[in-house]
């Protein structure tokens, strides 16, 4: 829809659960790498010292869960990949300085944007499955010594791994001028929406090539 602000592209709910799900992952991220190594206990303060992180931080990961869940339903099918995207990702060195003219069209969210949303999906399903294994004192007894041994090590490997596509998803978000408006305001200008994402600019304004 395009209004005299420009285009819409997120609803304030859309916007809304974005920040919820920001908030809840960084502090499940944060109070999890307290829990991890001694060296970032101090980290813990964040959800109100040692006790409180190890009781709320499973609360605070399966509440970003479930609100990812509400994301992943209103996008998913904005992000299924297809040979564009494929063509988009063997183009870095394009992506990466800018060449946008020589890229091929983009949808509403380019490749890189699309491999976050599956990393984000698939992380968070891991976090959650491995996370059950040594929740205490709900669901530990349910499984073995040795099942919540390797559960540990994989729910940390997950959490690295999504804590590193954020950093990137952040710095892309500053990087492209105009993003973070967007999440602020709900709305893009026409320009930045036809050089960024043109075949999503046609899509919504009924425009040709």
């Amino acid at each position: 829809m395009t209004t005299q602000n420009g285009i819409k592209r997120y609803s304030p709910s859309d916007r809304a659960n974005h920040v919820l799900v920001a908030v809840l992952f960084i502090l499940a991220a944060v109070s999890g790498l307290a829990l991890f190594h001694p060296s970032m206990f101090f980290l813990t303060a964040v959800l109100g010292g040692g006790e409180l992180s190890r009781v709320l931080h499973p609360f605070v990961g399966v509440a970003s869960f479930v609100f990812f869940l509400g994301m992943f339903l209103r996008f998913w099918h904005h992000n299924l990949v297809d040979k564009n995207d494929q063509q988009w990702m063997c183009q870095m060195g394009d992506v990466l300085n800018g060449r946008e003219e020589k890229l091929p069209e983009v949808g509403r969210y380019n490749a890189g944007q699309k491999m976050f949303f599956w990393l984000m999906a698939i992380a968070l399903v891991v976090l959650l499955l491995t996370g059950i294994t040594f929740w205490r004192p709900y669901f530990v007894d349910y499984f073995s010594l040795d099942v919540r041994r390797a559960a540990v090590l994989i729910h940390a490997l997950a959490a690295w791994i999504i804590i590193l596509g954020l950093i990137v998803h952040i710095y892309a978000a500053i990087w492209v001028k105009g993003s973070l408006g967007a999440m602020r305001t709900g709305y893009v200008s026409k320009a930045w929406a036809r050089r960024h994402h043109p075949a999503w600019y046609r899509e919504v304004t009924g425009g040709n090539k």
